[in-house]
């Protein structure tokens, strides 16, 4: 049976735009706060297959999404190569042991080995497959090397990355050496995912704006179009969504063997169309506070759907879903996007 999702991805026509909400198995649903509370914490939630595959199945029944993401975490892969890392309530992820040399980076473990220590993510793909509908698409996905070399260097989440960026201008070397060491590992990471069953993947690049546009390509999208070719020449039947966050000023040099492009909510749909529409399916983009008001959300769906006109497009948010929007006004963007598409 085909899916529309990985349809769409692959430019071919469909009944209708399908549409899907990053961060949509999340704590917007009480049925996954039921879930999370139950497991104890967020990384109990992520190591146990079977409660990752209820809370990814959760709003492909409760929203009627067109395709489930993986419910996991970007932090497995530094977590399995053996940096120390923790969930502290209200500050977020924490390593204990950031990278700060080539000898910190090289008592981590890489390639194969760390890449197999992530089972847990494998079963739960194997899991939901075997219960997701044949015509919902599961998407598998990764942060790409420079979003999550930020946690690694910074041990944290930050607004300034002066640590990494002090690196990137004062020692590149390193920093390229920890991207390229992290990159093995993702490759490795996403064809594990498809071996499992995963129909599409998507990379986030979170913090790609915090990188200047002359030095983008050389210390990110360089790194995440090596893993989109090394995936394409393996599995070219399975869809790539790139989406870097934020970065509307490099849209003239995006390049690379992908099929979809995540248009983040600051960047102006008709400016993606203008500048990728012709090369990459688009993705997005609405801002995701407007889910606070149906009104706002049916005011931005169809504004999408005019730009867009139902060519190669995928609706979604242009970042996740917040944690305290009603789940009716999620169900609502959903039904509205598949409204104003149909065809």
């Amino acid at each position: 049976m085909s899916k529309i999702f990985v349809d769409a991805c692959l430019g071919k026509e469909t009944p209708y735009t399908p549409v899907w909400m990053m961060r949509q198995a999340g704590r917007y649903l009480p049925e996954y706060m039921a879930v999370r509370a139950e497991a104890g914490n967020f990384l109990n939630l992520c190591h146990d297959p079977k409660k990752a595959c209820e809370v990814t199945l959760q709003p492909v029944d409760i929203v009627g999404v067109d395709a489930a993401i993986l419910f996991s975490d970007i932090l497995v892969i530094p977590d399995e190569m053996g940096m120390d890392l923790s969930f502290v309530k209200g500050e977020g992820p924490k390593f204990s042991d950031p990278i700060a040399s080539q000898a910190d980076l090289e008592r981590l473990i890489g390639g194969e080995e760390a890449a197999s220590r992530l089972t847990y993510v494998y079963d739960t793909i194997k899991l939901i497959k075997e219960q997701l509908a044949e015509d919902k698409a599961l998407i598998g996905f990764t942060g790409a090397p420079w979003t999550l070399a930020t946690y690694m260097i910074e041990g944290q989440g930050t607004k300034t990355y002066n640590v990494c960026k002090k690196m990137m201008y004062s020692n590149p070397e390193l920093l390229h050496n920890i991207l390229a060491k992290v990159t093995e590992v993702v490759k490795l990471y996403m064809e594990k995912q498809i071996e499992a069953g995963i129909d599409v993947v998507q990379i986030f690049d979170s913090w790609a704006a915090a990188i200047e546009t002359e030095k983008y390509d050389e210390f990110s999208w360089k790194y995440m179009v090596e893993i989109a070719e090394y995936l394409k020449e393996k599995y070219p039947h399975i869809p790539i969504i790139m989406f870097p966050k934020g970065i509307p000023a490099f849209y003239d040099r995006v390049y690379g063997n992908f099929d979809v492009f995540g248009v983040d909510w600051a960047t102006p749909m008709e400016l993606a169309k203008e500048k990728l529409g012709d090369k990459y399916v688009l993705q997005g983009n609405m801002e995701p506070c407007r889910l606070y008001s149906k009104e706002a959300t049916t005011e931005s769906v169809e504004h999408i759907q005019s730009v867009m006109q139902t060519k190669r497009h995928i609706f979604n948010l242009g970042h996740g879903i917040l944690p305290d929007v009603p789940v009716e006004n999620a169900k609502h963007f959903v039904s509205e996007c598949q409204r104003v598409s149909k065809k």
